[in-house]
Order: structure tokens, then C-alpha cells, then sequence
């Protein structure tokens, strides 16, 4: 991805989404831009207009912290934007972002017994592991039964985006479907941040904006969450709705990959509704090997 382009676009549309009240400006008279001025940025940030005017542009590369932290101050980012900018602050300088190699391979791994073990150790909640290109790579037995929509028969890697977006049978099993699109792609802009040159990602965003144009809209707004913790609404095919917690956990053995655990209140209709996919589960367990909990579904070379 064009660092740079990545850059100006992010930085115009976080301003365009600040009005001069918020800020304490004056609001009046006329104004060719939405939200602030750069020149407002500027004294914000207590940088010259011609320096922000070249940040702007791209030229990112060489910005201080205290300058960074000084336009994300005035451009009223929150923690995930912030370290979004960093982050393209850092791919622009050359520095590993997270801790990351500068490329990662081209192929993650969910291959580990030990993974595959602790992922068959949870029973009572959906666990499964995933890349940044949204790759659904292991899950235990009761994530099989939850994802059954989005894994399908098995003929390609499940991916969660791809699902969302050109699969119909994601707006059943996602009643929130607009919200859960936004926060898709939210999550995989702060990806592409980080790592601009996972080639994946970059050809899931290309596939997908070209396939999509929800996802296309979406791409073109910049904006960025993590995934962390929350609650989500489901409508499963065998155990209708399911509210459920989720809590994202990194693997530190594997840079990049994820552990998502989504769980239900105890005593609750979504707890009921898990116990009896756990009993589909329980029969996917006797069918033979690769449907077996703790299932591998590895990312085919890119």
C-alpha cells in the first residue's frame, strides 16, 4: 500500500471530522472544507502551517513523537487512531510497527500441537485463532459449530471478511450486519497500518473493493478500532440468536495471529443456546479427523 497516499488520506479525513466548536475556534464565515482548516491543525498543534501542510501531503517520514502526538491532539484522536498514526509514521521510516518482522512470511501458522491442545481445552466457549487478513486458521470444537455458516464445506480457507461482505448468508447470521462491517474493516485498516506490505491483506482489500461496494465506502473512510472486548449479536441456524462477550487475546509465539474467545452470560438464553452447540460439536468430534476439534484450516501460499 502507498504509504504516503495512506497518510494524506487518513490525516484529511480525521480533520474533516472536527468542527472549529470542538476546538474552541470560531465557526464563522465561509468554509471550502468540512471540519478544520489546516492552518487550524497547525496552530493546534503548535506546528507551522507549511510543516503540517507537508505531513499532510505524506511526508511523514522523520516526524517526532512530540509532533505526532502534538496533531493527534488537535485532530481529537482516540488511542486506536493514534496509534494508527504512529504506526504509518513508522511504516514511513522503515521501523518494524508491534514488535513485527519488517515482512512477515506470506503464510501463518496455527499449526502448533500445543496451540491445537489449548484450543481443544476450552469447551464452554467459541475459540478460534486468526491472522490479520481476517483467515479463520484453528478453532476448537464448539468454534466449528458456531462458524459452521462461514466455514462451509471446506474447499477454501474460512475468512471472516469474505464472508461479511460477499456471502448473503452473513446478514442472517449477523443481525448488526452495517455494524459489523464497519468494525471489520476498521480492524483491518489498523492492520494495514502496521504492516503495509502483507501482501494477503493487500490483496484482500483489492478483491474486496472490487467485489464490494459497501466494503469500498468503507476502505475509503479510514476509519480504524482494535477488536479488544465487547459483545456481539448473532442469529445461528441451529440455535437461533446468541449474545455473546468476546475478549481478543494476541499470541505472542506468533506475531500477527490472534485468539478471539467469545463467551455467554452464565444462566442466560446464549448460554442455553451454546450448551446445545456444544452437543453438535460433541457429534462433529466423531466424524473423522479433520473435523475433529481443534480444527486447521492453514492459508493456502500467497
Amino acid at each position: 500500500m502507498d504509504n504516503r497516499a495512506e497518510v494524506r488520506e487518513f490525516l484529511m479525513s480525521r480533520r474533516a471530522k472536527v468542527t472549529p466548536d470542538q476546538v474552541g475556534l470560531p465557526s464563522g464565515g465561509s468554509r471550502r472544507v468540512a471540519g478544520l482548516r489546516r492552518s487550524e491543525v497547525a496552530l493546534l498543534a503548535d506546528v507551522s502551517v507549511e510543516y503540517y501542510a507537508k505531513l499532510e501531503r505524506g511526508s511523514i517520514a522523520g516526524a517526532s513523537s512530540a509532533v505526532l502526538d502534538s496533531v493527534a491532539r488537535a485532530l481529537r484522536l482516540d488511542d486506536t487512531e493514534r496509534a494508527h498514526l504512529f504506526d504509518l509514521a513508522r511504516a514511513a521510516d522503515g521501523v518494524p510497527t508491534s514488535g513485527r518482522a519488517r515482512r512477515r512470511p506470506t503464510r501463518h501458522s496455527a499449526s502448533r500441537p500445543s496451540l491445537s491442545w489449548a484450543l481443544e481445552a476450552i469447551t464452554d466457549a467459541v475459540a478460534f485463532v486468526r491472522n490479520p487478513c481476517q483467515d479463520l486458521l484453528a478453532t476448537n470444537a464448539l468454534g466449528r459449530a458456531f462458524y459452521a455458516p462461514v466455514i462451509g464445506d471446506g474447499g477454501r480457507t474460512p475468512n471472516l471478511a469474505r464472508f461479511q461482505f460477499l456471502d448473503p448468508a452473513a446478514r442472517d447470521f449477523y443481525p448488526d450486519w452495517d455494524l459489523f462491517a464497519g468494525m471489520c474493516v476498521a480492524v483491518m485498516r489498523a492492520e494495514a497500518g502496521r504492516d503495509p506490505h502483507d501482501r494477503g491483506l493487500q490483496e484482500l482489500v483489492g478483491e474486496l473493493s472490487t467485489r464490494s461496494e459497501t466494503f469500498r465506502q468503507l476502505w475509503a473512510s479510514h476509519d480504524v478500532r482494535t477488536h479488544g472486548t465487547g459483545t456481539k449479536r448473532f442469529h445461528h441456524p441451529d440455535v437461533g440468536e446468541l449474545v455473546l462477550a468476546y475478549e481478543e487475546l494476541a499470541i505472542t509465539a506468533e506475531p500477527g495471529l490472534v485468539l478471539l474467545v467469545y463467551t455467554a452470560e452464565p444462566g442466560s438464553p446464549s448460554a442455553d443456546g451454546l450448551r446445545l452447540l456444544g452437543s453438535l460439536a460433541g457429534e462433529a468430534s466423531r466424524q473423522p479427523d479433520e473435523n475433529r476439534p481443534g480444527a486447521r484450516f492453514e492459508a493456502p501460499g500467497r
